[in-house]
């Protein structure tokens, strides 16, 4: 039965329990898996049965809450903060801070005073505090509660105690001193302030929350933004502007000096320098020419380009990439669950705890005003709020700043497995060279260059390999290309194969052909040995069984790669590398790069076989990629890390995806990991450690209501602000 994924925007969630009942309703449905997330509010979906979309919306809505698809090919940008929140803010402070101040300064006082009181705390605790009693009455007819029954309660009880001391006892004539608001109380006292600071204090900690989520969000919208809206697409010679979405696969586009790619292709004419700054972070430009592939959203700034669509749509990187980060960032990590598990009972707990501590001071003390003042500090001060944006709210920036970078952090269990990290193996062509070799020389034995050249050429245009793109530009730079062999097949990290007329051909290493029986003549094997001491790669030629010429090819090590190694380094990871060069080359690259362990002429079960080993010796295991054979590797490392620009078979089977070629991202990827899994961490610690403290703090009459409305409104906010600090991350 096929398997279909939706996304849905959530409405109407105020805390952690909301999206635990969510997340429970759409688990009752037959064939569905949810994961909601309060700090997105979203929920992924995935069907498997007759279950649609409007099913889905339906159950969501039974329990209180809107939903509305979200289409991945045209997503909705980030809506402005609710201006109706901003106002309910505005007018709840304006009307609060005079009740508060009249009723904590007695020079303050005058005749009545109370009256005013009660006159200026009535809109805020009705209109301003709309929002909460709606949503707790809304919960209560699903038989539920949520952090907005909380301050609904305590907002209520306040108001409605003073209301009955001011009109029934007369009690509102007694002044109120700022110790017994701040930290206990008076016989008969009334609440008016509390019950409008506590709504005011709250409502604006829900918009400072809403504002610092909706800043993060914005780094994934700021990616998909990076996508052009235009294109001007080439017909019959001419340049038609048309929208950047009605670009089909193979059309061909006209890039302009300035402009911005449109849509993923390859360049058939033109020379240019591509800023991908805005997608992959790198600051540099890059050179490209003929054959060169474009991601859209770069920008090109040198000269005109004509290029092929190669994807468009949900096909593009760009988009690939947005759904990583969206997948990463609806994922939970196994805290996380224990945190659900807390929320899905904490609010009721705190109710009971609340009116168990308001009946036990009552019976203690025979007054009914302390009562209510512990009872209403106890509701108020508790937050469920800090508990469920521990985890989200830190993940949300974290991958989004890391998206900014070209970084992207695939999932919540990735997190863990950088902190443990030990051990880096990385591969050599493409990860520490720069991908591009070039062919320098060719040798025929009984064969001229460019029948040598033409022939691997051929074959090798059935794979993506650096060494294969080489051989494929150099044949037709001399005009030695051919019709495409038959019957290609690749055997990863070896060689590939096929047939020309009756003849097969293979190009891969000289091992892998004297493996299969080929006759190596001699003058190849002298050849081999003096190309290899120079630290060349080696593409071996061969008719049928026999070995007929050696191809030289040479990379440079990336400028970058040595301070990508020190920075390892210093991050206490020791760093291998594993190449399926031969040994002398692999010497050469390790030595420019500053590795001292390496490893030469390795096929991918080589490479698996090497992460074993060091898994079984106790070492936590990453392996840095781009290839179809490193693909094995990355499966069985503890953390797979793939270059973007490699194949899809690596970057799917990897736990981290670099966008950018640079390898100083893969410490940088570790360290951003590290530090978001750090911030949840002190998240948990913070949201667990306040609730554990204000609650017993509130119970002991210690903290008023006033003042249990601010620390409930902080404790929110500190999470979403300690969350934010990742958006500053410094990449190297």
């Amino acid at each position: 039965m096929t398997t279909t994924h939706v996304d849905l925007a959530l409405e109407g969630m105020t805390c952690a329990t909301c999206a635990g009942r969510i997340e429970g309703a759409l688990a009752t449905v037959p064939g569905v898996t949810a994961t909601v997330n309060f700090a997105t509010e979203r929920a992924s979906v995935d069907i498997d049965g007759v279950t649609d979309a409007t099913d889905l919306i339906a159950v969501i809505t039974k329990v209180g809450y809107g939903a509305h698809v979200i289409d991945r090919e045209q997503r909705e940008t980030e809506p402005p903060t609710d201006p109706v929140l901003t106002a309910r803010v505005i007018v709840s402070l304006a009307l609060a801070i005079p009740v508060f101040l009249v009723s904590m300064i007695p020079a303050w006082q005058f005749d009545g005073f109370q009256w005013v009181a009660a006159a200026l705390a009535t809109p805020v605790v009705t209109w301003g505090a709309w929002p909460f009693h709606r949503a707790a009455v809304r919960n209560a007819r699903h038989g539920a509660t949520t952090m907005d029954t909380l301050v609904s309660l305590g907002v209520a009880v306040a108001y409605v105690w003073s209301i009955y001391a001011l009109f029934f006892t007369m009690a509102g004539t007694i002044g109120m001193r700022m110790d017994m608001v701040l930290f206990g109380y008076s016989p008969h006292s009334l609440y008016f302030e509390s019950a409008a600071v506590v709504t005011a204090f709250v409502l604006l900690g829900r918009l400072l929350e809403s504002r610092s989520k909706r800043a993060a969000k914005i780094s994934l919208t700021a990616l998909l933004n990076t996508a052009a809206k235009q294109a001007f697409l080439l017909v019959d010679g001419r340049e038609v502007s048309v929208p950047a979405g009605a670009l089909q696969k193979g059309d061909t586009f006209v890039v302009l000096a300035g402009g911005i790619v449109p849509t993923d292709g390859r360049i058939v004419e033109g020379q240019s320098a591509i800023d991908a700054s805005a997608v992959t972070g790198e600051s540099v430009p890059i050179a490209v020419g003929p054959g060169s592939t474009l991601i859209g959203g770069t920008i090109n700034a040198g000269g005109r380009l004509v290029v092929d669509a190669t994807a468009v749509g949900a096909g593009t990187e760009l988009a690939r990439l947005t759904r990583m980060v969206e997948e990463a960032q609806a994922g939970k990590a196994p805290v996380q669950k224990l945190v659900d598990r807390i929320s899905a009972v904490f609010v009721p707990l705190v109710i009971v705890i609340a009116a168990a501590g308001g009946i036990v001071w009552f019976a203690i003390s025979g007054d009914a005003t302390h009562a209510v003042s512990i009872a209403v500090a106890t509701l108020v001060v508790a937050c469920p709020c800090a508990l469920g944006l521990a985890t989200p709210m830190a993940l949300l920036v974290g991958t989004g700043r890391g998206a900014r970078s070209g970084i992207i952090i695939r999932g919540t269990d990735v997190l863990e497995s950088t902190r443990r990290v030990t051990t880096v193996i990385v591969d050599k062509t493409g990860t520490l060279t720069s991908g591009h070799p070039a062919v320098v020389d060719v040798f025929g034995a009984g064969f001229s260059a460019d029948t040598i050249i033409g022939n691997a050429a051929r074959v090798e245009m059935g794979t993506d390999h650096p060494l294969a793109r080489a051989v494929v530009a150099e044949a037709t730079v001399r005009g030695a290309m051919g019709a495409v062999a038959r019957k290609i097949v690749a055997e990863p990290g070896r060689g590939v194969g096929g047939t020309l007329g009756k003849t097969l051909i293979r190009a891969g290493s000289l091992a892998w052909l004297a493996e299969t029986s080929c006759i190596v003549p001699a003058v190849i094997a002298e050849r081999a040995v003096t190309w290899s001491g120079a630290g060349q790669s080696l593409v071996a030629v061969a008719h049928d069984n026999q070995v007929v010429g050696l191809i030289a090819i040479s990379d440079v090590v990336k400028p970058s790669a040595a301070v990508a190694i020190r920075n390892l380094s210093k991050l206490g990871i020791r760093t291998i590398m594993a190449s399926g060069d031969n040994a002398a080359v692999a010497k050469v690259v390790a030595r420019d790069a500053g590795i001292h362990e390496f490893y030469g002429a390795m096929n991918p079960a080589d490479k698996r076989d090497l992460i074993t080993r060091l898994q079984q010796q106790g070492e936590v295991v990453a392996m840095v990629g781009d290839g179809i054979n490193d693909a094995a590797a990355l499966a069985q490392a503890d953390l797979g890390i793939a270059m973007g620009h490699g194949t899809d078979v690596a970057i799917e089977t990897s736990d981290i995806v670099l966008v950018t070629t640079d390898l100083r991202r893969v410490a940088d990827s570790i360290r951003l990991s590290r530090s978001t899994l750090g911030t949840i961490r002190g998240n948990l610690v913070w949201a667990f450690g306040y609730n554990a403290i204000a609650i017993p703090i509130a119970l002991a009459g210690i903290m008023g209501p006033a003042v249990a409305g601010l620390a409930m409104a902080f404790s929110s906010v500190f999470v979403v602000l300690n969350s934010a600090r990742l958006a500053a991350f410094r990449i190297s």
